[in-house]
């Protein structure tokens, strides 16, 4: 059996392909748009989040083919976000995964619009794939709107910037973050779940994986801002320590936001106990995400 390791290499060149197609070379009179695209799309990263879609989908036995447009989409609408999140106007870092943001490489308002092309652009692909199912479409386009809009992503980007300056509690924190991150994360699960007709006490075990999974990388991306600021971000002092904002290290500190790490990673694997033994994969990626150094 392949190591888990080449699993991913494996899954990261498919999706790495099927991104490349789908946000192409263009000559238009508006190609710096899709230049900009490709720029911030196809310059690497983990592509968790399209992995945990075909990890799901292959647990459930559905069609990996159909799927990976679909998880495609989410990596976009993850590259939009952090194109946003780089803004000046939010946390104005000057790098992202050892490049320049794109609002440095070419100009802010230039990546205002690439990130609300990217954005639309997910919606267009899933409202147009020729082989999934009217109903399927519907239901993953309503997740992804729900998981991104006023109760997901972007109602917890509002919360992080209203954070600033402030101490706030456990409890926000954790709606902050089950809204900024997490909810994102849950929707890759849900993707595949929805593509190959998982039942709903599936998608609620799904769900519960997603959402602790989605916690767990949270904190150990707070601890990795204070540990590897400068390999992350290009700066010795993490945005949301320069920004004042309140993370799990300045609420809890390292140690015991590794401990809630570790709970969290054990409630996800715990999530995953109705799907034994096909829930291998997802296992490994919530290994992969505790353990994970940058």
């Amino acid at each position: 059996m392949k190591s888990f390791t080449e699993y991913l290499e494996k899954q990261g060149e498919l999706i790495e392909k099927q991104l490349d197609r789908l946000i192409p070379e263009h000559s238009s009179p508006y190609k710096h748009l899709y230049e900009a695209a490709r720029y911030s799309v196809l310059s690497g990263g983990k592509r968790l989040r399209p992995i945990l879609v075909l990890a799901t989908t292959d647990m459930l036995n559905g069609d990996l083919e159909l799927a990976l447009s679909p998880a495609c989409t989410l990596e976009i609408v993850h590259t939009y976000s952090l194109i946003h999140d780089d803004l000046p106007c939010m946390d104005d870092d000057d790098y992202r995964r050892g490049k320049l943001t794109l609002h440095k490489k070419y100009s802010e308002g230039h990546a205002v619009l690439t990130g609300d092309f990217l954005l639309t652009y997910a919606f267009e692909i899933l409202a147009e794939h020729q082989h999934l199912k009217p109903e399927t479409k519907v239901k993953l386009i309503s997740t992804l709107a729900k998981r991104i809009g006023s109760n997901g992503m972007i109602g917890g980007q509002v919360m992080d910037i209203a954070s600033e300056g402030k101490k706030i509690s456990l409890e926000t924190l954790r709606l902050l973050h089950r809204n900024k991150t997490g909810a994102l994360i849950t929707a890759s699960v849900e993707f595949g779940g929805i593509i190959s007709n998982a039942s709903e006490v599936q998608m609620e075990s799904l769900r519960c994986y997603g959402e602790n999974i989605g916690l767990a990388f949270q904190i150990i991306d707070d601890i990795l801002d204070v540990t590897s600021s400068e390999a992350k971000h290009g700066r010795k002092v993490a945005s949301d320590l320069v920004n004042e904002k309140s993370t799990y290290v300045t609420l809890l500190g390292i140690e015991k936001s590794k401990a809630l790490a570790e709970e969290s990673y054990q409630k996800a694997i715990d999530a995953l106990n109705i799907f034994t033994p096909n829930g291998s994969r997802l296992k490994n990626l919530a290994d992969f995400i505790i353990n994970r150094n940058h």
